[in-house]
């Protein structure tokens, strides 16, 4: 199979996979409201998901250079399948959380899961130096405008109601068509060719480039466990109670918000031609870390969802430079392990904070989370500046 035909059906997958994350994210937390649990119970689903995202992540990463990438993103695939056909007929909260914990379902959106590093290492395989943060600028355009027209998916729950269906009803098909969305994904990757890790496999995951992988990895667990207190979920939770949004405004507005972030990534690519990576994950996150504690203060609905849009626009700038710039600072047989090493700090991070929020939206200031979240960002770019600005990826080196 052609490099072009191989990459195309990973785009494809990426983009049912973010079809499926779109209507999920926001569906899931109505799902619980409807059931009858607080915003406390939102958040330990929400943590409990991320915490077995990470340590699923971080087994196939330490297996990804021995085996087959092919068999491992049909495994990812068939779980997601599993999670869609297991979250409707579970109503107990130990039970929601468990099949949170096993499954794929995303609170937090974006590029975490246990398919992603895969489908990283393989997109890696075949880029150049020149190439490769375009390819992943694609990758990433296709998943987040996918995911943007999940997010209008959520919608359907609304129209299904107003059609006689229960909502509790309308919330279970849209599970099951998630996990429809997980067979078509594992139908997909079969299409793939049997490809493993590299072909030379080294003696250890992690070789050279160690150092380098855990620096990196610590820095993104802090930015995770920031973003972990406004995980999509929490945020679609925070503006139903804040402001009493509707799940259709909720989808709509999501919309737009993955529209903006999607239309942001070829733009990133474009400017981490000029600047640099590193220049462009710091110079752009930290202007949207500025819009989110704003709308923590905005005193309605117009102006939270104005400077949340504003965020959207430059927050996700950093995620196909993040990913090139890994993939270029170790040694091609390296990538696998680093893609799995730098993703598990990352959810394990992440998978901390939602819990925290969920009890601070309990709380008289519901914002408290949107300010925790962008100061620690904050601090974050700032770290990642002083501590990577002189390590340049080759394509910067010449």
């Amino acid at each position: 199979m052609s490099g072009v035909s191989m990459v195309g059906l990973l785009y494809l997958a990426r983009g049912l996979r973010g079809f499926g994350d779109g209507f999920a994210i926001i569906v899931l937390p109505a799902y619980m409201t409807a059931l009858g649990y607080d915003a406390a119970a939102v958040g330990l689903v929400a943590t409990a998901s991320l915490l077995g995202t990470a340590l699923l992540t971080l087994c196939v990463g330490w297996i990804a250079p021995r085996h087959d990438l092919r068999a491992l993103l049909i495994f990812g695939a068939s779980l997601t399948a599993a999670t869609g056909l297991a979250f409707p007929n579970v109503e107990h909260f130990i039970l929601i959380a468990l099949v949170a914990f096993i499954g794929t379902i995303n609170p937090s959106g974006g590029d975490l899961g246990v398919l992603v590093p895969l489908e990283h290492a393989v997109l890696a395989k075949g880029a150049s130096d020149a190439g490769r943060t375009q390819v992943f600028a694609r990758y990433s355009l296709v998943g987040a405008l996918c995911t943007a027209a999940g997010s209008l998916a959520a919608i359907v729950p609304d129209v299904l109601t107003a059609h006689g269906a229960t909502p509790l009803t309308a919330f279970r098909l849209m599970f099951y068509a998630y996990a429809a969305l997980g067979v078509a994904s594992a139908l997909l990757y079969r299409r793939l060719p049997h490809a493993q890790g590299e072909d030379r496999a080294p003696s250890a995951p992690l070789g050279p480039s160690r150092r380098t992988v855990y620096r990196l990895a610590a820095l993104f667990s802090i930015d995770a466990f920031a973003g972990g207190f406004i995980a999509q979920s929490l945020l679609v939770l925070w503006l139903f109670e804040r402001f009493d949004l509707s799940l259709s405004a909720a989808g709509l507005f999501f919309f737009w918000s993955s529209t903006l972030g999607a239309f942001s990534f070829p733009v990133a690519a474009w400017i981490a031609r000029r600047v640099g990576l590193v220049n462009t994950m710091v110079f752009t996150h930290i202007p949207s870390s500025i819009f989110l504690i704003l709308a923590a203060f905005a005193p309605n609905l117009s102006v939270a969802l104005a400077l949340l849009l504003l965020r959207a626009a430059l927050s996700q700038m950093d995620v196909p430079t993040r990913t090139s710039y890994v993939m270029a600072v170790v040694t091609p047989p390296e990538r696998p392990a680093a893609a799995g090493v730098t993703a598990v700090p990352r959810s394990l991070a992440s998978s901390i904070s939602p819990a925290i929020s969920g009890l601070l939206l309990t709380t008289t200031f519901t914002g408290l989370p949107l300010i925790l979240c962008g100061t620690l960002k904050i601090a974050y770019d700032v770290a990642l500046l002083f501590s990577f600005r002189h390590i340049k990826p080759p394509e910067e080196q010449a």
